[in-house]
């Protein structure tokens, strides 16, 4: 028995999500230089802020003056 479409999830299009993963906390802690392997605890990680930027649609205008530059 097959999986559903419903249910399936399409794999380059995922959502936005709030709650990060351990790893992921980790990975963005170190990466802005607020978390040390040796010195710090893996517990009691500081919260770390989760935005995802959208870019905002061009106007269809606009976007044809862009291709005719090019």
């Amino acid at each position: 028995m097959g999986i559903h479409s419903s249910f399936r999830s399409s794999g380059g299009a995922t959502k936005h999500r709030n709650v990060l993963t351990r790893l992921e906390r980790l990975e963005k802690l170190e990466g802005a230089g607020r978390w040390d392997a040796k010195g710090n605890d893996l517990f009691g990680l500081p919260k770390v802020r989760s935005i995802k930027v959208a870019m905002k649609k061009k106007k269809k205008k606009e976007a044809e003056e862009e291709d005719a530059k090019k």
